[in-house]
């Protein structure tokens, strides 16, 4: 049977943010999970259609995948077309809801995972464009390779905490009460290392610059986030590491400003073309095109080309490129350059309201407006 839309499961759009995403999983995941509906094989089976959806949609690679290759994108049997990777979730309900449901249970404290990580991403407009692939240099926790991130001395490995006898929590009495709190010897691990690894102290990670080659998807603008699961610092004594995020910035472009799908740029154009009409030769991000401009064309008019915008990171759409025409005033003229102009001027003056429109009426305007003032 084939899968649903995700966003048809979730009841949202295709345009909803992270937020709007969040929130329709909190509430379908409460109304469908096992606890509140015990023994009912219909609410569990929504549950984890509801669970699977989030797991694509709340994260940005697996989205963009899905949303341009539909579930073939994100299916790991098909070698996925997304952005490469295969993302670790982790469990995506408890990172929603913490302890709603009864939260962590039993009294040992996990080793911490590692931090997440951010690396600001400077591209041309051109590779966010077209896409591109980028080497990147992260300083980092990695986990050490001497103990493969035990902490403890090859040969060796950590002891049951003599404090806490493993269950990381001690309890104090002070009359009829009993305070818990967590073992002072392990920090809550339950295991002390006495016998440290040399290369990192016994703490399971090292310091090192790493290399990473990372896919940038076509289309991609400033503010957008590539997730390299697993790929930030490592964790505490083997725990998981954190993700690394990638954060997209735009440079400025010398021709075009970019807004959304779409590109904007300003043609110069000369007076005789602007007045005659005719063909000029416009800049596009897969070469030139040739524009054509009718007679008598004002300064500022906008010519919109079809489909040589940006194609957007999510979808199919290609946006436009929208060419703004300046007429450009002559510089340096020769005496007789000036004189043709003169003669020019002094022809059109002769019958304005034919030849300068706006001019004319702009001048009425002004004149009925100081008549009403002094009347």
């Amino acid at each position: 049977m084939s899968k649903r839309d995700y966003y048809e499961v979730l009841g949202v759009g295709r345009d909803a943010s992270e937020r709007d995403i969040k929130k329709a999983y909190k509430r379908l995941a409460m109304k469908y999970h096992p606890d509140r509906n015990p023994g009912d094989a219909a609410a569990e089976a929504s549950f984890k259609e509801v669970k699977e959806a989030y797991e694509i949609l709340a994260d940005e690679q697996k989205r963009a995948a899905y949303d341009q290759f539909g579930h073939a994108g994100v299916d790991p049997n098909r070698g996925g077309g997304g952005f490469g990777g295969g993302a670790d979730f982790g469990d995506i309900f408890g990172d929603v809801f913490g302890d709603i449901f009864g939260g962590r249970r039993g009294g040992r404290q996990q080793a911490r995972s590692g931090a997440d990580l951010r690396y600001n991403l400077e591209l041309t407009l051109e590779e966010a464009v077209k896409g591109c692939k980028k080497e990147l240099k992260i300083p980092s926790l990695v986990g050490c390779e001497t103990c493969h991130g035990s902490g403890a001395k090859p040969g060796t490995s950590a002891n049951t905490c003599g404090t806490c006898h493993g269950t990381g929590q001690v309890q104090m009495r002070q009359g009829f009460f009993a305070v818990q709190q967590t073992c002072p010897s392990c920090g809550g691990r339950g295991k002390v290392i006495t016998d440290p690894c040399t290369s990192c102290r016994g703490q399971g990670r090292v310091e090192k610059t790493k290399t990473l080659s990372v896919t940038i998807p076509a289309g991609v603008d400033t503010g957008d986030r590539i997730r390299l699961a697993g790929e930030g610092e490592a964790g505490e004594m083997g725990a998981p590491a954190g993700d690394l995020y990638v954060q997209v910035h735009i440079k400025e472009h010398p021709i075009f400003v970019r807004d959304g799908n779409n590109l904007y740029c300003e043609v110069p154009i000369s007076f005789a073309n602007a007045a005659l009409g005719g063909e000029i030769e416009v800049p596009t991000l897969d070469g030139r095109v040739v524009l054509k401009v009718p007679a008598e064309t004002q300064t500022g008019r906008m010519f919109r080309l079809r489909g040589k915008g940006v194609k957007s990171v999510r979808s199919h759409a290609v946006g436009d490129l929208v060419c703004k025409v300046i007429i450009e005033t002559p510089v340096n003229l020769t005496e007789r350059q000036k004189e043709l102009l003169r003669e020019l001027d002094e022809t059109c003056a002769a019958s304005a309201k034919r030849h300068k429109p706006k001019a004319e009426g702009f001048f009425d305007g002004v004149k009925k407006f100081f008549d009403d003032l002094t009347s």
